[in-house]
């Protein structure tokens, strides 16, 4: 449990050796189980720990584990346990090496519908996405938003959204979250909104056409990229959801970086308050 809490980047209390601090908020743990109090949710071994932590399915925890983990692969009945959600296919690749889902444009119209109907996101913000292939679909369907780096936009992960009836979301294994990021916007502009999504970040930009919107991949308070951005003289406004994670994480964030500015979304989170605007 010690080593997965490590691996995500959580730190242990300084006073209570068996509480952890996360971007889902402090976890007490246990031998083999975990209790996130603020949130009510807990749970036991490694993967329900990953599948909380990153908030997403059993398929994609235990790719994780498999990737990140010294304990071979796991056997394949375990993946029939998550019934009909099942992770996406990837590139091939070496061992902690990014793998991007394999592109598949078949089941382009998939993605396209359940983004513009089911998200509310206007296809004219979509269409330059999909066609720099910074969005696309893999072979199960998925939405993918790359995270990219650099002015080559080099991917160095992805963010996986699911948009079939099984709802689920995670990271194409092998993603550096701290590499680069996933955005929308105009390169020019002065500002930039912190989302905790993609598609948050993409509704975000729907309200705001004249920012840069940033999805920073959960609510991290202190992505490695940020101290660059801010040495660059953006106004930054963190947009975290709002939600006791999402405030807590722009509190931390405001206490490292003063000048960082508090913009929380009028609902839960941008794409819940598009149907506001």
């Amino acid at each position: 449990m010690e080593r997965v809490l490590s691996l995500w980047g959580a730190t242990p209390d300084r006073r209570d050796r068996s509480k952890w601090h996360t971007e889902q908020g402090p976890l007490s743990i246990s031998g083999a189980k975990f209790m996130n109090w603020r949130q009510g949710v807990g749970g036991g071994g490694a993967i329900d720990l990953v599948m909380h932590l990153g908030q997403m399915d059993f398929p994609a925890a235990v790719a994780w584990i498999e990737q990140h983990l010294p304990v071979g692969p796991i056997a394949a009945d375990n993946y029939a346990a998550a019934g009909s959600c099942r992770s996406p296919r990837v590139s091939e690749g070496l061992p902690g090496m990014l793998r991007l889902p394999v592109r598949d444009d078949r089941l382009l119209d998939r993605v396209r519908q359940y983004l513009t109907r089911r998200r509310r996101l206007r296809a004219s913000l979509l269409e330059p996405l999909l066609d720099s292939g910074r969005l696309y679909a893999d072979q199960r369907g998925n939405a993918v938003f790359l995270l990219t780096a650099g002015k080559a936009h080099r991917p160095v992960g992805a963010e996986l959204r699911g948009t079939g009836p099984c709802l689920w979301r995670g990271m194409a294994p092998g993603t550096c979250k701290d590499a680069g990021f996933f955005w929308i916007g105009t390169p020019a502009s002065p500002e930039i909104v912190l989302c905790e999504s993609a598609i948050d970040a993409i509704s975000c930009f729907q309200i705001y056409p004249q920012r840069i919107c940033i999805s920073t991949s959960g609510a991290r308070a202190n992505p490695r990229w940020l101290r660059p951005l801010l040495a660059r003289d953006y106004i930054i406004h963190c947009g975290f959801d709002a939600d006791v994670a999402g405030n807590e994480a722009a509190d931390r964030m405001k206490t490292l970086y003063p000048c960082v500015k508090r913009l929380s979304p009028p609902a839960h989170d941008w794409n819940d308050a598009l149907a506001l605007a």
